[in-house]
């Protein structure tokens, strides 16, 4: 069950990621884009970072930073970052606290098997800390132009 609304403060949070400890107050004067991936080097998980990356001039222009999480090691993370030339932090969360939080935690059907897994999710998170959009069960393609077109909205 998520514990963020659309509309309201999200609660500061810390995690490890790639580029160090990171908590929601580090991202104050900026949005923050937070997107949720099942797993490093899988073709979906693959392209939506590449995806983001990509785009990553214009969402700086937008004053907006993007970080992904998965349940991923941080060495994992290190791995996948250096090979896609990720410009943006990682975050390891494989306790599932973030994943928790936001509610990204769902059962999946694998190769007929029921497996609990992170539900592909996205959240725009304003510089006061107010959750302004989530996108869930995100599917890859023309997604990370979708959140462009609304942060382009909030400007």
């Amino acid at each position: 069950m998520s514990q963020i609304e659309i509309g309201k403060k999200v609660p500061d949070w810390n995690a490890e990621s790639n580029q160090g400890t990171l908590s929601l107050k580090d991202f104050a004067e900026k949005k923050l884009v937070l997107y949720f991936y099942p797993k490093d080097s899988t073709p979906g998980c693959t392209t939506e970072a590449q995806n983001f990356r990509d785009s990553i001039e214009e969402f700086s222009q937008l004053n907006t930073a993007v970080v992904g999480v998965s349940r991923d090691s941080l060495k994992s993370h290190d791995n996948f970052s250096t090979k896609q030339d990720l410009p943006f932090a990682l975050i390891s969360d494989p306790d599932e606290t973030l994943c928790e939080l936001f509610g990204v935690m769902k059962l999946k059907n694998m190769y007929g098997k029921q497996v609990r897994g992170i539900e592909r999710s996205t959240f725009v998170i304003d510089e006061n800390g107010i959750l302004q959009q989530e996108w869930r069960g995100v599917k890859v393609p023309q997604h990370v132009e979708t959140v462009l077109a609304f942060i382009r909205g909030l400007n």
